[in-house]
């Protein structure tokens, strides 16, 4: 593939053109629209958020408007942009608009737009890029600005953040009347794309390109910045240590770096850029093969909130912030668009149904910061946070799944994801509407109506899941050998006249899954996955210490959807062992076995955990 080939392959069909209408997402985009979209409205007013853009606060007030709030009051308007565009509000559409109208009621003559930097402190701006959020808040305003002028039309927001952008163009670039620089926190880089799509204006997509190749200079940016400070432990945090297209393994803040790796494979996408292609799949490789939980979750510690090193996943301390797991959705998407490989629509199912949305309650309003694959029963979900990064994340997600779904090509129509409803596309100069009736992720067929405007030749692709080994597939009712599979993609060429129904079975036999020799927390354990969903077990379905449980090899696993339990969930079931304690009273040690008694595994979706009483979790079960 030469370097003057378009990189992108795949257009994404607009969440707006999907219809969501299954028993899984749409109880939980309706839940976001109605519920958790107004819950944090009120944190975000109680919190002083949205009054800040006000900039009426003075020394000595409380609360002091912080560095990063304008990306949460950002991320909440994307996420009501998404979900106006599907489902007119009134009463949503108004209150937007007002938060709007302060927001840019803050903006300076000069074009910059930032709380803190106006009110706080105003002599500091642009002097800390490393750590003060300037760039990454700008980012997430414009991603905020994109998704409501495409929901309404309206230019006010977008406006406002085009005079932004073409102030900070002002500001950094290779030139010599401008500055080097780069934010600390990456969102800028993928968001000036946003605005370069809408727009057509390319200065922003060459500023995008400009802050990735400032990555990894000798000095750093950051250190002629703040020259006084050590800044040794520091590049590899910030994504700094190598230039973009010579890093080869996922390093420091996970969050960072998935917003990185997705502008870059945007950029790459742009600007047919070889050597930035390739750097995406090193990277990818190394996160996914190695850096990666099976549920989708990255970034192992605490500590930095980030990525350590090959094949160290542990399960309690696992940090696996929600917003990583969605950064991670970012990345894959895009690397589907560029490449048509289904590995990356694989990782994209698995974060999606496991690590993002167990970020959020069923009912919600609570909310998990951190996800970890095993609890000793302290750790719940929380109204809000200090650092209120997930919860708005995660509403901008659910309210724009529908984009995930579908792709197409001049004449390819893709299907990535298995969801009931409906989309409706141009392939080969013609509409064609696809209709998909399914109760996945809990069972296992797939129906597909294809209809055309007119007879039309060209390819349905459909997904072939990592997990999936031996698929069926039928046309009107009748078996039909399996035709060619590319890159993970069934291959259905034909003229479609309007009166197909395809029909895709994926058998959704229970996995007992084994991680690499060299993780460590993992050994002599396995994990429980059912399509692409991954389980864990709870105290309260199994009534005792979770580490105690064994599930022995030759075990029969049985899956029920159960209606009643958990807003209607599949669960697992199987005889396990447990050790027996009644003769070990005042014994610490001793050189026999424990005697084991028989015991009943049950297993519910990971994604819904902690939504019941308070109690042990546990993903990854002990075996024999």
């Amino acid at each position: 593939m030469s370097a003057s080939e378009p990189r992108q392959v795949l257009t994404p069909v607009p969440f707006d053109e999907v219809v969501v209408d299954d028993d899984f997402w749409a109880p939980r985009m309706a839940k976001n629209r109605e519920t958790t979209l107004d819950i944090e409205y009120q944190q975000m007013q109680q919190t002083g958020r949205i009054d800040a853009f006000n900039l009426d606060w003075r020394p000595g007030m409380e609360p002091r408007p912080h560095q990063f709030w304008d990306s949460d009051v950002a991320k909440w308007i994307e996420a009501a942009g998404y979900s106006l565009a599907t489902h007119p509000d009134p009463e949503l559409a108004a209150r937007v608009d007002a938060v709007i109208d302060k927001v840019v009621s803050a903006q300076q003559d000069d074009g910059y737009l930032n709380v803190y930097f106006t009110v706080v402190e105003p002599q500091k701006r642009w002097q800390n890029l490393r750590d003060m959020h300037e760039l990454y808040c700008a980012g997430h305003m414009m991603e905020a600005a994109v998704a409501h002028f495409r929901a309404t039309g309206k230019r006010k927001l977008l406006d406002a953040m085009c005079r932004y952008a073409d102030y900070i163009d002002s500001v950094f670039g290779d030139e010599e009347d401008k500055r080097p620089g780069t934010p600390g926190h990456e969102e800028i880089e993928l968001a000036l794309v946003k605005l370069y799509e809408v727009t057509g204006e390319e200065r922003y997509l060459k500023l995008s390109e400009f802050f990735l190749n400032q990555r990894g200079r000798t000095p750093s940016v950051f250190q002629l910045e703040r020259p006084d400070e050590p800044y040794e432990a520091a590049p590899g945090y910030h994504q700094d240590h190598l230039p973009v297209r010579e890093q080869t393994t996922a390093e420091g803040h996970s969050v960072r770096a998935m917003y990185l790796y997705s502008a870059m494979a945007d950029v790459a996408g742009k600007l047919s850029d070889t050597d930035l292609l390739r750097a995406c799949e090193r990277l990818w490789d190394n996160t996914t093969l190695k850096r990666m939980y099976v549920t989708g979750g990255i970034g192992s510690t605490r500590e930095g909130e980030r990525f350590t090193r090959d094949y160290d996943l542990p399960n309690e301390t696992a940090y696996a912030e929600t917003c990583a797991a969605i950064g991670l959705v970012f990345f894959a998407t895009r690397m589907v668009q560029l490449t048509g490989d289904g590995k990356y629509a694989d990782v994209m199912e698995l974060a999606l149904y496991n690590g993002t949305i167990s970020g959020v309650s069923l009912n919600g309003s609570g909310f998990f910061y951190v996800n970890p694959l095993e609890s000793a029963g302290g750790h719940h979900r929380q109204d809000w946070f200090g650092c209120a990064c997930c919860p708005p994340n995660i509403a901008r997600l659910i309210a724009s799944l529908g984009g995930y779904i579908y792709s197409r090509a001049d004449d390819a129509a893709y299907v990535h994801l298995y969801v009931q409803g409906q989309a409706e596309l141009e392939v080969a100069g013609h509409k064609v509407v696809l209709k998909q009736q399914t109760r996945y992720p809990w069972e296992d067929t797939v129906a597909l109506s294809v209809r055309p405007d007119r007879p039309v030749t060209f390819s349905l692709r459909l997904r072939v899941p990592g997990w999936c080994s031996v698929a069926q597939l039928s046309v009107d009712g009748r078996p039909v050998p399996m035709p060619h599979v590319e890159k993970g993609y069934i291959h259905i060429d034909r003229e479609w006249t309007g009166e197909e129904t395809v029909e895709l079975v994926m058998p959704m036999r229970v996995q007992r899954l084994e991680a690499h020799p060299k993780v460590k927390a993992d050994a002599g354990c396995v994990a429980l996955q059912r399509g692409p969903v991954i389980f864990c077990l709870e105290q309260i379905d199994n009534g005792v210490d979770l580490h105690q449980m064994l599930l022995p090899r030759d075990a029969h696993l049985s899956a029920e959807f159960r209606p009643d339990m958990l807003g209607g969930v599949v669960t697992l079931t199987g005889d396990a062992l447990v050790a027996d304690e009644s003769d070990w009273q005042g014994i610490l040690y001793r050189p026999e076995a424990a005697r084991l008694r028989p015991a009943t595994l049950t297993a519910v979706p990971y994604c819904v955990w902690d939504n019941r009483e308070p109690g042990q979790m546990r993903v990854w079960i002990r075996s024999s």
